[in-house]
């Protein structure tokens, strides 16, 4: 185990540093990145000063090893429009994002697996023909139309949930004052039920899927009908028997899932007004604020390198068979 963990993070070292090229690749296509540096009137010398100044002047590969040296240290440079430390803003605004996307992912996971299981347990049914026409529906459906009717319908008609807002938790939480944390979760709940409905459709439409097709895979499988002709309540089989083996794959998903719902939140934070790091990355790539955009990517990049490692880690615990070496 310990030889592989070692080995995943080595290949994650890798990959990063594939990220961070891209990413200060991608400052360096856009253009001469001194002139996001300074104002449209600027004169020609005050445009060289700047340039030598930022040490564009160099060769790339110089800059590029003075890029990741900064990296090491935490400095991903300053915003172009806030004057701060561009990973400073992507932090801040980092809670509210995963709040989003937890929320969506607990959401579309609690309801995929019992929604999948019934489909299976009724295949060819009325009920599993409805259920996988809603899944069909929910997987086309784009997101910002869905926020929009919900905003219209939910939000102004029926004036049941706020259409736009935040109230944070793990913002209190992180800075020791979980009394307030504790406080804010019902309105927090509240205002993450349209934007987290949003971001989780799709996925719980496909995870629900999945739950089905893996659930009838296993249920075909001869230890099952061993389990059924021993007496064993189809309760019992399905739950203690078939559901472990079916949620593998399901697993596997999940962690690549956490990614995607990480990089469909900037609809939902658009249209909810949702003070998260998909909005900023948003607003940011408007307004060519490319050291606020690269640092968001490097950072998601680290999350969603970290998730896979513990996905691999969990499978081991899943299924006995699977030994990482």
């Amino acid at each position: 185990m310990g030889t592989y963990i070692a080995r995943r993070l080595l290949q994650s070292v890798v990959v990063l540093l594939g990220v961070t090229l891209l990413s200060f690749l991608t400052l360096h296509l856009a253009g001469d990145p001194t002139y996001l540096y300074v104002s449209e009137r600027a004169s020609e010398e005050e445009i060289i000063q700047t340039r030598q100044l930022l040490g564009f002047d160099r060769p790339l590969p110089v800059q590029y090893l003075d890029f990741l040296g900064r990296l090491v240290q935490g400095d991903l440079g300053n915003s172009l429009r806030a004057r701060k430390p561009a990973l400073g803003l992507v932090l801040e605004r980092l809670p509210a994002t995963l709040e989003l996307t937890l929320f969506a992912m607990i959401l579309s996971t609690l309801l995929a697996i019992p929604i999948g299981i019934i489909s299976a347990t009724k295949r060819g049914t009325p009920l599993d023909g409805g259920i996988m026409l809603l899944a069909m529906f929910g997987q086309s459906v784009p997101g910002f139309w869905l926020g929009i009717m919900l905003i219209l319908s939910v939000g102004l008609g029926l004036r049941w949930l706020p259409i736009s807002g935040h109230t944070p938790v793990f913002q209190p939480a992180l800075s020791g004052d979980i009394g307030t944390a504790v406080a804010n979760i019902p309105d927090a709940i509240l205002h993450l039920i349209m934007p987290g409905i949003t971001v989780g459709v799709f996925s719980l439409s496909r995870n629900a899927r999945l739950v089905r097709s893996s659930m009838l895979e296993v249920l075909s499988q001869d230890y099952i009908q061993t389990a059924r002709s021993k007496g064993l309540t189809e309760r019992r089989v399905i739950l203690r028997h078939a559901f472990r083996n079916a949620l593998i794959p399901v697993v596997t998903i999940l962690g690549l899932e956490f990614g995607f719902l990480l990089s469909g939140v900037v609809v939902a934070e658009t249209v909810f007004s949702w003070p998260g790091v998909g909005r900023l990355v948003f607003n940011a790539i408007n307004q060519r604020d490319i050291p606020l955009v690269q640092a968001s990517v490097v950072l998601f990049s680290i999350l969603f390198i970290t998730l896979n490692l513990l996905v691999d880690l969990i499978y081991a615990q899943l299924d006995p068979r699977i030994r990482l070496k």
